[in-house]
Formats: structure tokens, sequence, C-alpha cells
């Protein structure tokens, strides 16, 4: 059965009916459509631009199915409709299609150095074992890769770099030519610095942007999704590491103090910004809306920006498109303006996914 929504349709201000008659949208009048929401604020489905469905809180690899298809309604039930899902260490590729679940993008595993990443979670390869990697992973993922940056070096005592620049660099550019876009795991300056330059597609957290950084990403267009609910765990990552590596938990404290200024600095320099919240592991499914916030408390990001990173702009970036005629019938309704309080998004009245009513 067709189905028609009457609201105001984000980011426009007017008044619209939209009719989903299947998997698409309408404006066109369909004759006998069940009208599921009348009234409030009408906004393409949201989306976790950073999101593990195959992770569970610990963290750990889920173990079935059943247990990733839980996670991911976790984060449905939050009104996120799209998910790129940044790594994973189960294979899920029967989600691509599932009408109940969020639309996928997925990335294939993390591709981490040996012995320097969390344990079980990534492929973990040697420098010289790297580029064959990446084209299995681009293989497996649907159009991304997730690159492992920089982790711990416990030989030093602190952060520094998975692999040599050059290397990492040559990397990029083998994803590139396999059809995958990059996205890179990266918190430190010299990594970071490098991985921008090397031109991966995205940086996810990327706590060491200097201001060069930032304007070279502007330059390429490069896209951040700072996950700000994951770096404000940092203090407690720091202060488990402190007696074995003080400089390490130095350093982890320092990029939290001045992370929000780097996202203020990385908006202001028209960087494309997109939600995304490291869901699994260390951050619970389901948090999308406590990432909007923050990107608008901490950050100073406007109500308006923080909403179109986390919903129309995020999907047109996945190549998922808004409400417009022959567009994917994704949609969540709110009783009131999200861009005037974003507290509205942690209520959603009605979820429609595929032109189906979820909620």
């Amino acid at each position: 059965m067709a189905l028609h929504v009457r609201g105001v349709v984000l980011p426009d201000e007017a008044v619209r009916d939209l009719w989903l008659v299947g998997d698409r949208v309408t404006c066109q009048p369909v004759a006998g459509a069940q009208t599921v929401a009348d009234g409030g604020f009408i906004l393409p489905g949201l989306v976790d631009a950073h999101c593990h469905i195959g992770i569970a809180r610990g963290p750990a690899p889920v173990t079935s199915l059943e247990q990733a298809r839980a996670l991911a309604l976790t984060d449905r039930d939050a009104g996120v409709l799209a998910i790129r899902d940044a790594g994973s260490p189960f294979p899920y590729p029967s989600f691509d299609h599932d009408p109940e679940l969020p639309r996928l993008v997925r990335a294939g595993r993390h591709i981490a150095p040996v012995k320097r990443y969390l344990r079980d979670l990534g492929v973990e390869v040697t420098a010289e074992e790297l580029c064959a990697e990446v084209i299995r992973q681009a293989a497996a993922g649907t159009g991304w890769i997730k690159l492992v940056g920089d982790w711990i070096d416990r030989a030093v005592g602190d952060l520094a770099p998975a692999w040599d620049t050059a290397i990492m660099a040559e990397a990029v550019a083998t994803a590139h030519t396999a059809g995958a876009k990059v996205a890179a795991h990266v918190f430190a300056e010299e990594s970071v610095a490098a991985l921008v330059r090397a031109g991966v597609d995205s940086v996810e957290h990327g706590t060491g942007l200097s201001p060069d950084d930032l304007d070279e990403m502007a330059r390429r267009g490069t896209a951040l999704v700072p996950t700000m609910i994951n770096i404000e765990t940092f203090g407690e990552i720091a202060a488990l590491g402190e007696a074995k590596f003080p400089t390490y938990a130095a350093h982890m404290r320092a990029m939290h103090a001045r992370f929000p200024s780097v996202v203020a600095a990385a908006n202001e320099a028209g960087i494309p910004i997109y939600v995304g919240t490291d869901a699994g592991g260390g951050i619970d499914h389901g948090l999308v809306a406590r990432e909007m916030l923050l990107l608008h408390n901490k950050a100073g990001m406007s109500a308006e920006a923080v909403v179109r990173s986390g919903s129309w702009g995020a999907r047109e970036w996945l190549g998922l498109g808004g409400l417009v005629e022959g567009g994917l019938a994704d949609l969540v309704v709110y009783d009131t303006d999200p861009r005037r309080d974003l507290r509205v998004l942690l209520s959603p009245r009605r979820i429609v996914l595929r032109g189906r009513v979820v909620r």
C-alpha cells in the first residue's frame, strides 16, 4: 500500500505532501494512500557515517548475524536509516538489501598494523602486505576501505603512524585504483598530516589536525567525521594507560582538550563534516542524536549545519539522496523543527524506512 505524509519537508521551509510508493518518493497524489503522518517536520533519514554493527560493546566482534542485526535495529530505532559501517570483523553482506535494516555502505575489515591495534578487530598486515590487503578489502566492502592510520607504539610510548607514510600513500592510491574510497582512522598530528596529503577521502576522528591540514582538506574536499562522542572518552583511555605510558596519556588529554576548537575551525574552513558516533566497542549504538548535540554545543556548529551533516548532506555524500521525486523513501518525522532545537532528535514521532513504517 502507498503511504502519504504531510509536513514541512526539510531542508525546504514549505509544508508539502509526499507519497511513498514502494521504496520511492513521489510528489504526485496517489489514490487510496494511507496517511501515516500529518503535521510536524519531515527529515530525510538520519545517517551514522561512522558505525560498527559488527562490533558489540566491549569491544568484541559480534558472533552471529542475529547480534549484528540487533545492533542495526537499535540504530534504526533512533532514526538512523543509513549507516556507513567503518569496518567490521564480522561479515554480513546479506544485510545489504534487508528491508528492516538501515541502508548500508560497508568498508570491509579494518586494515591495521601488526600487534598495534585492538585484538581480533582488524586484519593486521606488514608494510609489504598492505597494498594487497587494500585490494582484498576493497572487494569485500561496498565502495570504502578502512585504514588504521595510527595507534599506540609501545616502543616509543605514544601514538605513531601505523606504517611509513610513503607506504600509506601508496595504499590510498591502490584503493582508489580499485574503485574504493578511504576512511582513515587517525588521531595524532604526524599521521593525520600524512594521510590528508595522501588523499584519503575522509578523516575519522582527526584530533591532531593542524590549521595547515585543515587548509589542505578544504582544498581537496576531504571530509571529516569527528566522532565527538568517542573523543569524550579520551580521559578514561588516558587514565588506563598513564602508569605505563605517561607521554601517551598526556598526549590523549591534550588532543581531547583542543578538539572542539579543531572541529569548529574545520566547519569555518568549509570542510564537509558528517555525523558519526563510532558505535561499537566503547560507544553504545543508537546515540546519533547525542553526537549531533555535541557538534552544536561543544564545537559551535549551527543547528542547521548539524542537521544537514547528519541527514540530507550525509545522504548525498553517500549517494543516497533526499526526499525528492524518485528519491528513496526514508524519512523521520519530528514534532518540532530540529534546526531550532536539536533535542527533538531524541524523540522521533514516526520512522519510515524503504517505504514501510517501522515506528
